[in-house]
C-alpha cells in the first residue's frame, strides 16, 4: 500500500486514522509529520504475543478492570503512536474504535527492534511521560532479552526495575506479574 501523494497541508489525527489498514506498515503521527514503520519482524511478534498473554492472566488473575492491546492507535496531546502492547482501562475499549486515549492507557510497552532503537528508547518515552501515562516497560533483546520497568515520577520515566533472561521477576504494577524475558523471544 502507498499513502496518497497528494495530501497537502500538515498531516492531523484524523487524517492518520482515515488512512486505510495496511497490517504490513505502522501509521504514527508525531507532531504535524507521518512516521511509517514496517511490520515487525518474527522475534518481535513472537515476544509480544507472548507478552500480551502473560500479561492478560496476570490481569484477570488480579481482577485488574484492564484491557491488553497489541499495536492499537493511542492518541497523545501531541500526536498519535502505536505502542507494541498497551494496558487500557476496560472502559476505554467497550466500543469498537481504532483508537484509546492516553487518559486511559495504564502501561505502554516498547519492544526494540534494530529499525526503531532511537524512536523506542529516547523519543516515545518522552512522549508518553508528556501524556502522564503512569507505566512504561522496554523490551530489549540484545545483547540478551532483558525488561526494563519505568514508572512516571514528576513528569518524566525512572527505571525501577530490569528483568533479566534467565530470572523470573515480580513486577507489581499496575498489576503483579512474574516474567521471564528469556522465554519471551526464544523459539
Amino acid at each position: 500500500m502507498s499513502v496518497a501523494t497528494d495530501h497537502t497541508g500538515p498531516w492531523t489525527i484524523p487524517d492518520v486514522l482515515a488512512l486505510p489498514e495496511d497490517r504490513t506498515t505502522r501509521y504514527e503521527l508525531l507532531g504535524e509529520s507521518l512516521v511509517m514503520s514496517p511490520a515487525p519482524g518474527v522475534r518481535h511478534q513472537r515476544a509480544s504475543f507472548r507478552l500480551h498473554v502473560i500479561l492478560d492472566a496476570a490481569a484477570r488473575a488480579a481482577g485488574a478492570p484492564v484491557e491488553v492491546l497489541e499495536a492499537i492507535n493511542v492518541t497523545l496531546p501531541s500526536g498519535l503512536v502505536v505502542p507494541d502492547l498497551v494496558v487500557t482501562d476496560a472502559g476505554a475499549t467497550v466500543e469498537d474504535t481504532v483508537s484509546v486515549d492516553a487518559d486511559a492507557v495504564q502501561l505502554v510497552i516498547e519492544l526494540v527492534s534494530p529499525g526503531n532503537k532511537t524512536m523506542d528508547r529516547k523519543f516515545k518515552p518522552l512522549l508518553y511521560a508528556e501524556a502522564a501515562i503512569p507505566h512504561f516497560w522496554r523490551l530489549e533483546f540484545e545483547p540478551a532479552p532483558r525488561l526494563i520497568v519505568s514508572e512516571l515520577q514528576g513528569g518524566r520515566y525512572i527505571e525501577t526495575l530490569t528483568a533479566l533472561a534467565g530470572a523470573t521477576t515480580r513486577i507489581h504494577a499496575p498489576f503483579p506479574v512474574d516474567i521471564d524475558p528469556a522465554g519471551l523471544a526464544r523459539q
